[in-house]
């Protein structure tokens, strides 16, 4: 799979996370043959986010994103669960990484509270 724009766009994700908390544990669950790899998880003092491939797209869902303070309107998917909130992100589409990074520091800060 290489040059694909998922992969790269999953350690740009990886990249801004570990950026923003450098004490941020990433593991891999959900193993399963469709998906031999895993999810990539990041925690810190409870579950940050997740990072998931789909053909179209690459999806970082925030564990309590419902309650996180977006005033950049970066969620886009999930809008309508309780608890999470999600970002998908399609070829081509442009992420803010300050704003990004604001949403990693808001989701430790709600798992220290």
């Amino acid at each position: 799979m290489s040059g694909d724009w998922r992969i790269d766009r999953v350690d740009e994700i990886r990249s801004l996370i570990k950026q923003t908390e450098p004490d941020v544990v990433e593991e891999s669950k959900w193993r399963k043959a469709s998906n031999p790899d895993g999810v990539p998880t990041f925690s810190l003092d409870g579950l940050i986010c997740t990072v998931e491939t789909y053909k179209d797209k690459v999806k970082a869902t925030f564990a309590k994103g419902a309650s996180l303070k977006d005033p950049n309107h970066l969620f886009n998917a999930s809008l309508d669960a309780g608890v999470r909130r999600a970002i998908d992100l399609r070829e081509g589409d442009e992420l803010d990484a300050d704003a990004f990074k604001a949403l990693i520091h808001e989701a430790v800060k709600a798992d220290r509270s």
